[in-house]
């Protein structure tokens, strides 16, 4: 049986691990996003909720939840993001603080319009002015 994909924050008192795939990767590029994640862009993928495991660490857990119910979680000790949250259930995770290969690759780049103006895109990658088309409608 293969592993789980396992993942932990920066300083390693916060660990995870998953039961199955990651899936709908995407990389966002909006202001928001840019400063949850301290960075260019984020880097998400989603999982199921139940696939999700807390293995150590969980106390020391941050939240930020805004108005729409999503939300991150940060370690308190060391700032990493770890995942995303909706409605109080596991929603996606940091591609960053995944260990090894997750087996998954950006599937797409939304938010594009809004991109800091210092940052270039790689050509050839799907990319959305601001959601896809489909999320939007839902």
């Amino acid at each position: 049986m293969k592993p789980g994909i396992t993942g932990e924050c920066f300083c390693g008192e916060v660990k995870y691990e998953i039961d199955g795939s990651l899936h709908d990767a995407r990389s966002c590029h909006c202001s928001r996003c840019r400063k949850a994640f301290s960075s260019q862009a984020s880097a998400y993928a989603l999982v199921e909720a139940n696939d999700f495991n807390w293995l150590s660490g969980e106390n020391l857990l941050t939240s930020y939840i805004g108005e729409h119910g999503f939300g991150l979680q940060f370690c308190s000790q060391c700032g990493s993001t770890l995942c995303g949250v909706f409605d109080g259930r596991i929603h996606g995770v940091t591609l960053g603080c995944v260990n090894g290969d997750p087996e998954i690759e950006l599937g797409r780049h939304i938010y594009v319009g809004s991109k800091a103006s210092w940052e270039i895109i790689p050509e050839g990658v799907p990319q959305y002015q601001e959601n896809i088309p489909e999320i939007e409608s839902n």
